[in-house]
């Protein structure tokens, strides 16, 4: 079940018959249950979000007390995964429990809903045909500066988009190392705060972008894209 990119009307960006499948789902994988709890509270103020309930994933989960949670859907009760920003199982931890689920024979219907590595693709003019989503690149030196390297080796060798995520708060240094290391010629597409009021999609060359006056993406949720 995809849930927004930030802090929106659902009804924005999910298809009205979400409200539905929320009246008929009473067991929930999520990130963060405060969260979680809000986010359905908003595609239905009057559910009774108390008779919900939610079992969290992250990366100190146990397999054992997923399956148990699990249990319910073999008992033929609707489950659904809910992500923290877009969609499940994407760049994600919700990928375990469809992974269970397959495994378990249980139905997975995934649902429509926005998903920032998709939309900043189709918004960035880069091959949307051949890319890869590298997640978060390393934080030290010289990992960070061989990985770049290295996707900029792909992007232009073999015109494969390479997407990759920061942690927000290190947004603006990412930006500031990316026209420092890559080739002028290469495209880079920044795109920030995807469905929201404050979206900023731009795509250029390097050497161009370093003529611009740089957005402040400070603690914003953004996507970068390289490509030819």
């Amino acid at each position: 079940m995809p849930t927004t990119l930030g802090d929106e009307n659902p009804y924005n960006v999910l298809p009205s018959d979400i409200k539905q499948v929320v009246n008929n789902v009473e067991y929930y994988f999520v990130e963060n249950t405060r969260t979680a709890r809000r986010f359905l509270k908003k595609i239905d103020n009057d559910i009774n979000i108390d008779e919900r309930t939610f079992f969290e994933i992250n990366k100190r989960t146990r397999r054992d007390e997923m399956e148990k949670f699990m249990q319910h859907a073999l008992n033929g009760n609707n489950m659904a995964v809910i992500s923290e920003a877009g969609c499940p199982g994407v760049a994600d931890p919700g990928a375990e429990v469809v992974k269970l689920a397959h495994k378990k024979g249980i139905l997975v219907k995934p649902l429509v809903g926005p998903s920032s590595i998709l939309l900043s693709l189709m918004a960035s003019g880069m091959n949307g045909q051949n890319f890869c989503f590298v997640g978060y690149i390393p934080i030290k030196q010289p990992s960070r500066g061989k990985t770049l390297h290295y996707m900029q080796q792909q992007a232009l060798k073999h015109d494969q988009t390479q997407l990759f995520i920061e942690t927000p708060y290190r947004n603006n240094a990412l930006i500031e190392e990316l026209l420092k290391t890559l080739n002028n010629e290469i495209r880079l597409c920044i795109a920030c705060d995807l469905t929201l009021e404050t979206e900023y999609i731009k795509t250029l060359a390097v050497k161009d972008w370093k003529k611009q006056h740089l957005p402040d993406l400070h603690k914003r949720p953004a996507i970068f894209l390289i490509g030819r």
